[in-house]
């Protein structure tokens, strides 16, 4: 992953929770999550678009 190891990360890491702190930092967090997982949705819905009557579209 890009060439980043342990140390890397967790040095990373530390930097960020002295810049922003704690609380910021989880909100940033999970920003980034639900703009990964909303892009990751839109990229497989481009890939297999959904029909009328797909049962997964029933699901949600």
């Amino acid at each position: 992953m890009f060439g980043l190891g342990i140390p890397e990360l967790l040095l990373i890491l530390v930097i960020g929770l002295v810049i922003f702190g704690p609380g910021k930092l989880a909100d940033s967090g999970k920003a980034l999550g639900k703009s990964v997982r909303e892009f990751r949705a839109a990229a497989s819905e481009k890939e297999e678009p959904k029909k009328i009557g797909d049962s997964r579209a029933e699901e949600k």
